[in-house]
């Protein structure tokens, strides 16, 4: 026999068959797989309903309307959503795929899909579908829970009234946007704690800094482009005055905090993206 016969041949299974489908259902299986990744979904849905069933209880001690108004309505029950749930969902994001990193199991992912964008377009698709979803269910799980706690002060806003239905979309939007931001986030920074900490930073403790310096038109200006500023608008009933964005009256629409929470998450994807193709694993 020649050293020919003896030479050992490796199998490299041909990836012909490899569809986006197919990432995206590895995906899929692994957020659901992990129990962490389940009870954070869970937390965003129990946090929500309790923080605006806290709301509608004391509501009475703490002022109500004269008559039934959407805007009072809408601001007791997406309240929770959008204040605490955002954060939960941005944290699961940046856990998709930092957490891949420190677990090692990167390696397997990146040799699977070595093209590289499919395996973070995946990603960001499920957990906003995740966050989203959960944030629907919240919100309208929110207002139905505290419907009859209005309906007995003469303040009940029906889920068909002008307005409410979109907010709620909204807000439930705002989270899945939240969770494609930290996705970004954790694909540029990779390690855990730095990603959690960007994310947080960016998304609630910006507006806050913002807040304490002393007042200007710029300041003023930073302040309503804001992720945080872009989800208060969201969950807002769409309104047909004030145009789409007045930085001088401070005012910002709903179809403008759309734009603006979009334009945050895409630009984080992006450069989490360009990170993840140029640099190594």
């Amino acid at each position: 026999m020649t050293a020919i016969d003896h030479k050992r041949t490796t199998f490299i299974p041909s990836r012909a068959g490899l569809s986006f489908s197919g990432v995206l259902r590895s995906e899929y299986i692994k957020l659901v797989s992990l129990r962490s990744n389940r009870a954070m979904l869970a937390s965003i849905a129990v946090l929500g309903v309790g923080v605006s069933l806290a709301l509608a209880v004391t509501m009475a001690d703490a002022g109500v309307p004269d008559q039934p108004s959407t805007g009072f309505m809408l601001d007791q029950v997406t309240v929770g959503t959008v204040l605490f749930g955002h954060v939960i969902a941005v944290v699961l994001g940046v856990l998709t795929i930092s957490g891949e990193y420190a677990s090692g199991s990167i390696q397997s992912t990146m040799t699977a899909v070595p093209t590289r964008t499919p395996v973070l377009l995946a990603k960001a698709c499920v957990v906003f579908t995740a966050a989203t979803g959960a944030g629907m269910l919240t919100t309208v799980g929110s207002w139905a829970s505290s419907y009859p706690l209005f309906d007995a002060l003469g303040l009940a806003v029906p889920l068909t009234a002008p307005g409410v239905l979109p907010a709620l979309i909204g807000a439930s939007v705002y989270l899945g946007l939240s969770a494609i931001l930290g996705v970004g986030i954790g694909a540029l920074l990779r390690a855990v704690a730095p990603s959690i900490a960007g994310a947080i930073s960016l998304t609630l403790l910006v507006p806050i800094v913002l807040s304490a310096l002393p007042a200007s038109q710029t300041v003023r200006n930073v302040q309503l482009l804001t992720m945080s500023k872009a989800g208060d608008a969201m969950s807002n009933a769409p309104e047909s005055l004030g145009g789409f964005v007045n930085l001088v009256d401070g005012y910002i629409s709903w179809g403008a905090g759309w734009t603006i929470a979009a334009a945050w998450a895409l630009t984080f994807l992006l450069l989490g993206l360009l990170r993840l193709r140029r640099g190594d694993v």
